[in-house]
């Protein structure tokens, strides 16, 4: 059945940085409170690349629940939970598997890449060709249709279309398919019914986006069909057998523009993160000792911001005048770089403060992020049935 529904994750690395917050866990918060959501701890993707070194990813699940909590997810307005907890993902994964043509697995771009990246690593496994399949099941099996992602993963989302086009096409057949679809179409009441028509008509002939979204909203508000009706009325849409699996659409999200202490990117591999929930000595320390514009070696040298790592932060944390008092400031000499990052400093700690007020509590009691979780993947768990409920059924493969 098509519900909106948005599904994201991560890999259990541990205690997060700001640059997580404002590249992933600030859209998190936002999109919490427009759609149905489900956050998942990837763990099993963090095997496809680390699977000769295991002891810390339970441990670096937990922290990073408790930083999303701390960051401002709410457990209330979204659904949390551990992908390995879930079997129901491998089982698709698994059976997907058998239909997925190896060829489209070694196209992915990140496959490559990751290869020539983590040179150092044996990545000539099974698991790490299979992962885009892995993230395909994760996005399937909840028959999610929104994907929050940057521009570098919309590969991963049209691969994860393919697939549930080829599932759809391959075990959506049934005998007497369209004849069905038909005598469902009569439960819409003769008013929905035309609409109905009038909408496969627009989108069959001449693919218009509006019209699928506006055939998707009036089954959705339909109240007197069947599951399988509406299964039915979803394919035929689009001229296949049933829809048992959702086609994708990647949410896009901007690029992220935190910068890390050196300049680069906010890596822990670069050493030059802030982390969400940081000691605020440590804070203050790290952005006093931030590398500046080269050119101002004395208080008196004029310099210049585009060239200073710091003015990178200036760019997340301040307002417009405070940007044009360093810009003339530093190009004029009139104020000095540890003057310059103080602002910087106060609004990371201001930033931080709520985090490390939300985290203690999870600090204080422990099991209460167990609670979360556990609640969470039981109801992740309960749609991931479902799913594979039919999948079974359309595979053949349903004893019951």
């Amino acid at each position: 059945m098509y519900v909106e529904r948005v599904l994201s994750g991560m890999r259990p690395t541990g205690r997060l940085h700001l640059g997580h917050y404002h590249g992933v866990l600030k859209n998190w918060i936002t999109l919490q409170h427009e759609y149905p959501c489900l956050f998942f701890v990837a763990d099993w993707h963090a095997l496809t690349t680390s699977y000769d070194d295991t002891a810390r990813i339970v441990d670096n699940a937990w922290e990073m629940v408790v930083d999303w909590l701390a960051a401002g997810v709410d457990p209330a307005q979204a659904t949390l939970f551990v992908q390995s907890r879930v079997p129901e993902h491998a089982e698709l994964h698994l059976l997907m598997s058998m239909m997925t043509p190896l060829g489209w697995l070694e196209r992915v771009p990140t496959y490559k890449d990751q290869i020539e990246k983590l040179s150092h690593k044996d990545l000539t496994t099974y698991g790490f060709l299979g992962y885009p399949l892995l993230m395909s099941a994760d996005i399937l099996i909840y028959r999610a249709d929104k994907v929050p992602v940057g521009e570098d993963q919309i590969p991963h989302i049209e691969f994860t279309r393919e697939l549930a086009r080829r599932f759809n096409h391959l075990y959506g057949r049934e005998p007497d398919f369209e004849e069905k679809a038909k005598e469902a179409i009569k439960k819409l009441g003769s008013k929905r019914a035309k609409l109905y028509n009038e909408l496969r008509t627009r989108y069959q002939e001449r693919g218009e986006a509006e019209a699928i979204e506006r055939a998707h909203a009036l089954l959705g508000e339909a109240q007197n069909l069947s599951l399988g009706d509406r299964e039915r009325l979803f394919g035929y849409l689009e001229g296949s057998g049933k829809m048992i699996l959702v086609e994708p659409e990647a949410l896009l999200t901007e690029a992220a523009k935190m910068p890390g202490l050196d300049g680069q990117k906010m890596s822990k591999s670069y050493n030059n993160t802030i982390a969400l929930r940081e000691d605020r000595d440590s804070v203050i320390k790290k952005v006093r000792t931030m590398p500046t514009d080269p050119a101002r070696v004395r208080r008196t040298d004029p310099g210049d911001p585009d060239k200073c790592p710091v003015w990178q932060f200036h760019l997340v944390y301040s307002d417009a005048a405070t940007r044009d008092w360093v810009q003339k400031g530093c190009r004029s000499a009139s104020i000095g770089c540890l003057e310059c990052k103080q602002p910087v400093i106060d609004a990371i700690l201001k930033e931080q403060e709520p985090m490390r007020e939300r985290a203690q509590v999870y600090l204080d009691d422990p099991q209460l992020v167990r609670n979360i979780i556990a609640d969470g993947c039981e109801k992740a768990r309960k749609l991931a049935q479902e799913t594979m409920r039919d999948v079974r059924e359309a595979m053949g493969l349903d004893y019951t």
